[in-house]
């Protein structure tokens, strides 16, 4: 038994770490709103998106965003300080060579002196740490989980960024879409303008009227200035998330009346979805790092043996080093026990033990924080379609009170103000249109985001 235990320290196994245990999560089991088993996790981004240009705007993003691009090479870094640490748990072995003159004393009266020439060639071990406690094997785990936190980090990355596109370009088509009816209106309301003044000038209106149809169309005249500029910011958008220039042709038409461009991401009932998020995921590892920062710690109360070793040939000939020269090694193990370090062993567990309960925090945290976007995001899936209809219906409405308003004006029936707030309330009915609709957009991109979509 003493052996097998010995043998055990020597070979790394013995851990001082505390035994993982992930939290329990903190919200409820199921979601709102959701049915079935589903998950968006497993749907590519080519059965997401059904709009051709935004997957050819996507494949840029993927292939050039230099974020993303920073987010690989932080994946790299982390990889590279692992393997460092890792290399930790082997003894590192040197080839020297030695050449040692030295003139002294013969003992002879006269004091004569004679010059000594030593060849050394050999292989050492200039100092090797046997993990007895688990200490260094437990830094190397940490190593690890920092490691696998930033791939999932970079995982994060890039559904944001997908997401962000995406959202750029809905919002660059309902700007397009804007810009549209603010034209159509500027246009309308000019022939509003054109007929006071024939009326003016026929003596059956008065100049009141045009001053009242000129309002409206310095308003859309405004706004088509406004939306020519943020449709060019737009594409500065798209173009700096892609890491390239973008052909005009890639730009977005305006809105559909329906969120065709997206799938309704599907949403399952069960919240254990949520731990296979990216950055649930990455918290998580950062806690593990966490409990094995722990281990470490436990460690250093513990003795620790050192070993230092070599082994070669010398000669006092350089000629014979190779030849017949005597065989040379050192073998220098050593043991220390660690007694007096002012409290500083007992005060980096401590902060060990704190740094845990802080990343299980924010592990918890990052669980809660999902749970309330998917929340928000299902409860408005749940009244979108509705308010499409409502703002669709606003619209018609508004379009047939104008069209009667204008005939009634015409006819000499109504006064001019009647008309003029009917083209006013038909202009917000259409604004807000678009925005219900780039609502419904968004809120599919959403739902796809914050479920990890297109990750497994």
């Amino acid at each position: 038994m003493k052996r097998a235990l010995f043998a055990a320290a020597l070979s790394g196994c013995l851990s001082l770490s505390p035994n993982y245990e992930r939290p329990v999560a903190p919200v409820p089991k199921q979601l709102p709103g959701g049915q079935g088993s589903a998950s968006p996790a497993a749907m590519p981004i080519a059965e997401f998106v059904h709009e051709d240009k935004l997957r050819q705007i996507l494949t840029k993003v993927l292939g050039a965003n230099r974020t993303l691009r920073r987010s690989a090479l932080d994946i790299e870094s982390a990889r590279q300080l692992y393997r460092v640490q890792r290399a930790a748990e082997l003894p590192s072995i040197d080839l020297s060579a030695q050449v040692t003159s030295t003139r002294s004393l013969v003992g002879t009266p006269n004091n004569a002196t004679a010059r000594f020439t030593d060849y050394t060639v050999g292989v050492g071990i200039a100092s090797w740490e046997i993990d007895l406690f688990g200490r260094i094997k437990s830094l190397s785990d940490a190593k690890l989980q920092s490691y696998l936190a930033s791939v999932e980090l970079a995982k994060a990355t890039r559904i944001s960024l997908i997401a962000e596109a995406s959202t750029a370009y809905v919002t660059m088509s309902a700007d397009r879409s804007r810009l549209v009816i603010a034209k159509d209106t500027m246009a309308s309301s000019k022939k509003a303008m054109d007929l006071t003044e024939a009326l003016v000038g026929g003596g059956t209106s008065n100049r009141g009227d045009f001053y009242q149809a000129s309002t409206v169309y310095q308003q859309a005249r405004g706004d088509v200035a406004a939306l020519t500029a943020a449709i060019a910011q737009d594409k500065n958008a798209l173009e700096l998330l892609a890491g390239d220039s973008l052909d005009d042709s890639l730009m977005p038409d305006v809105l559909p009346a329906q969120p065709e461009w997206f799938t309704e991401v599907p949403v399952g009932l069960d919240s254990t979805v949520l731990l296979e998020r990216p950055d649930v995921l990455a918290a998580e590892h950062d806690l593990m790092a966490a409990n094995a920062n722990i281990g470490a710690a436990r460690a250093q109360f513990f003795p620790s043996l050192n070993l230092t070793a070599s082994g070669g040939l010398g000669s006092i000939a350089l000629a014979s080093l190779f030849t017949g020269p005597a065989a040379l090694w050192t073998l220098a193990p050593a043991l220390a026990l660690p007694l007096f370090r002012g409290g500083a062993n007992r005060a980096n567990l401590a902060y060990t033990k704190a740094q845990k309960l802080s990343f299980v925090a924010a592990y918890e945290l990052a669980i809660q924080t999902a749970f309330r976007e998917v929340s928000d995001a299902l409860a408005t899936r749940a009244t979108i379609e509705e308010q499409l209809a409502a703002q669709t219906a606003l619209v018609e409405a508004s379009t047939k009170a104008l069209e009667l308003s204008q005939a009634r004006y015409k006819a000499g029936i109504d006064t001019f103000l009647t008309t003029l707030v009917s083209e006013r309330a038909l202009y917000a009915a259409q604004n807000s249109l678009v925005a219900t609709q780039l609502a419904a957009m968004g809120n599919r991109i959403t739902l796809y985001r914050v479920l990890g979509g297109g990750l497994r």
